[in-house]
């Protein structure tokens, strides 16, 4: 896991069930539009409004902090103090891919 084929597969197959991931992620967000908006668990947040994901896209950004990536997987190693990789595997097994 790691290549560029490896992690456009793994968001590939992210994005269509990212609404279902955010809800697992962080719970008690809610959609606004085209965003999931919640709390971002890293800080001490305690309104909802400054930690977004489009949901279209994957991106996400909290813009209280400067924190942001661009894909589900970012966002996997950001929540969870993963390396890029190793969120990829992760995220990529929890979508019940096979690692061949």
């Amino acid at each position: 896991m790691g290549s560029y084929q490896d992690f456009h597969r793994v968001n590939g197959a992210a994005l269509p069930v990212l609404r279902v991931l955010l809800d697992r992620w962080l719970p008690g967000g809610r959609v606004v539009g085209h965003e999931f908006v919640a709390l971002n668990p890293k800080r001490k947040d305690r309104r909802l409004g400054s930690f977004k994901v489009n949901l279209r896209s994957g991106q996400w950004a909290d813009f209280a902090t400067g924190d942001r990536g661009g894909d589900p997987i970012s966002l996997a190693a950001y929540l969870y103090n993963l390396s890029q990789g190793q969120a990829a595997k992760r995220l990529s097994e929890m979508l019940g891919e096979d690692h061949g």
